[in-house]
């Protein structure tokens, strides 16, 4: 019976011609342009420099700002109130003056003072903006103490401190590679949360379910055959996101490809059965659609996407530990950056787990789910309290007791 239910999804998935086309086209569409729209990198701040002195140094730091990619010279005025004009105007992010006596105080070994100012309207770009740009100079006040060594009492040149910087799981600091793994969580929830939930509210608007209520088809049947055309499309949409994110980006996962789909086998049955629920309580295709982008809006934003989440207010943070999205983020993440297993993933598995049964298992029917099944979830709950005991533990110091802990882990 569910074979011919399926058959008849699909057959009424294909018959519209729209749809078949928006499922291949959209994880296009996000994959190309949401990583380039979507980059929390700021470059091309538009730059005012002041420069007071005119000396031989501060057309050295000129130059070398210049340089920089993250800054965009675009004017030289004379006076601290023309390149205050010009971010009034909206053509400057930042100003830099560059006092007068600038090299002579250097030479004289006195500190000089710069003035940074930059545009806070927008908290992110003027903040980074004026740390960039401080950075920089402070690069530049080190080459300058290196061609003019102090010297000790003795009259030997202090020895220098190497630093040697690594960049742990993503060398070049791309933020792709840290953007596009949530990206493919992201399309996976849109597709298998929407379709789902429009599916079945369609059916209601068109009297069909009420015809299949009266056939001897029963409610988890009728709800698997629903289900299951979304979760192969799910795949194949994942499956998509792979390659393009290999073709374009030259991105892989340092984990296995087989990881990714458990997980996913477990994040789509969360994401189609809350759709469920949403179109048990709508009447119409409005009603659905409003409702369901008002969630989806919320967990998304919520997840850790775009904000991450140790950046977010305490309580906030609190609700992210009911939004399943967020530990499909944190999976997708810790497999494409540092190869992650089932071991390292145990907690996000439990939560994962947890959700599962309660949208999809009780949808379904409770019956049908093995006793394997549940006793999976209140174990991987267990060792999921214990490691947050444990890092409680260590935060407040209590590290007597982490032996102990451990070794019961």
């Amino acid at each position: 019976m569910i074979k011919y239910l399926i058959e008849k999804e699909f057959k009424q998935l294909f018959r519209n011609s729209f749809l078949p086309k928006l499922i291949f086209i959209f994880p296009c569409m996000i994959m190309i342009l949401m990583p380039w729209a979507a980059n929390l990198e700021i470059k091309n701040i538009n730059l005012n420099i002041v420069d007071n002195d005119h000396s031989v140094v501060s057309r050295r730091l000129v130059d070398k700002i210049g340089a920089s990619t993250y800054f965009r010279l675009t004017a030289l005025p004379d006076t601290y109130d023309e390149a205050l004009l010009g971010v009034e105007k909206g053509t400057a992010d930042v100003i830099l003056e560059i006092p007068h006596d600038f090299e002579k105080d250097w030479i004289n070994g006195k500190a000089p003072r710069l003035l940074v100012a930059a545009n806070a309207v927008n908290g992110t770009k003027g903040s980074l903006g004026g740390s960039y740009l401080s950075s920089i100079i402070s690069d530049y006040a080190r080459e300058l103490r290196s061609e003019t060594p102090v010297r000790t009492l003795a009259g030997k040149p202090l020895p220098r401190i190497g630093i040697s910087t690594l960049n742990l799981y993503n060398p070049t600091l791309n933020y792709k590679l840290f953007m596009i793994p949530a990206l493919m969580v992201m399309l996976l929830t849109l597709i298998c949360g929407f379709l789902p939930a429009l599916n079945v509210v369609g059916e209601k608007e068109a009297g069909t379910i009420e015809q299949i209520n009266v056939t001897p088809v029963n409610k988890f049947t009728f709800i698997a055959a629903k289900l299951i055309p979304y979760w192969l499309i799910g795949f194949v949409v994942l499956t998509i996101c792979f390659v393009l994110a290999w073709l374009l980006y030259g991105i892989l996962p340092a984990g296995h490809f087989l990881t990714i789909y458990g997980f996913a086998l477990i994040f789509l049955p969360v994401v189609s059965g809350f759709g469920l629920v949403i179109s048990n309580h709508s009447s119409t295709l409005q009603q659905a659609m409003f409702v369901m982008w008002f969630f989806m809006l919320v967990l998304i934003l919520m997840s850790g996407l775009f904000t991450p989440i140790h950046s977010m207010p305490e309580w906030a943070q609190w609700i992210t530990r009911i939004n399943p999205l967020r530990y499909f983020v944190e999976v997708m993440r810790t497999i494409y950056l540092r190869g992650g297993g089932f071991a390292e993933l145990l907690p996000q598995l439990g939560a994962l787990l947890a959700f599962s049964q309660y949208l999809g298992g009780k949808k379904l029917q409770k019956k049908q789910l093995k006793r394997g099944y549940r006793l999976i979830i209140p174990i991987t709950f267990f060792i999921t309290f214990t490691r947050e005991l444990i890092n409680i533990l260590y935060q407040n110091g209590h590290t007597k007791l982490l032996p102990r802990f451990k070794a019961a882990l």
